[in-house]
């Protein structure tokens, strides 16, 4: 096993120490969860399509208390699911319900009526009035397929 020669050892102690004084960064929350999207069919134009295992419905929050400064949410497919045709007429939505569970608020997508394999949306930034959860939501063909949530705490 070949060693660091002396000098190597002393600068990155060196290094070390210095980024030891820097003070602490500002601290952010954020949160990142996949769900499983189910096998399910559905009706284009009279054609049946087929969303096969293997795709997630991913959702990314960051911010610091009730203020979001960004949120994304969309689809990842792999396996055999990658081989699909995609999501048709698909839309994400964005909702926000307080500790009681009651939505107070909806950023609802944009209905794409195109064919896509990895559906995906960000959203606005948000200051949220109260502390509850934040949620996105796959719609297929006007159908909440998959949800994905991250609670919004003190």
């Amino acid at each position: 096993m070949d060693r660091l020669p002396p000098t190597r050892i002393t600068a990155t102690l060196a290094t070390m120490a210095a980024l030891a004084l820097l003070p602490p960064a500002e601290a952010h929350a954020g949160a990142i969860g996949s769900t499983p999207v189910a096998t399910f069919d559905y009706q284009v134009g009279g054609v049946t399509m087929k969303v096969p295992t293997g795709c997630m419905f991913t959702h990314i929050i960051r911010g610091d208390g009730k203020t979001i400064t960004y949120q994304n949410a969309g689809v990842d497919c792999g396996f055999v699911g990658a081989r699909n045709a995609g999501f048709c007429n698909w839309r994400i939505d964005f909702t926000y319900a307080d500790t009681d569970n009651k939505t107070y608020r909806t950023s609802r997508g944009k209905t794409h009526a195109e064919c896509k394999i990895n559906p995906m949306r960000d959203n606005a930034p948000q200051k949220l009035p109260r502390y509850g959860k934040a949620c996105a939501h796959l719609n297929i063909n006007g159908v909440r397929r998959v949800s994905q949530c991250h609670h919004i705490t003190k």
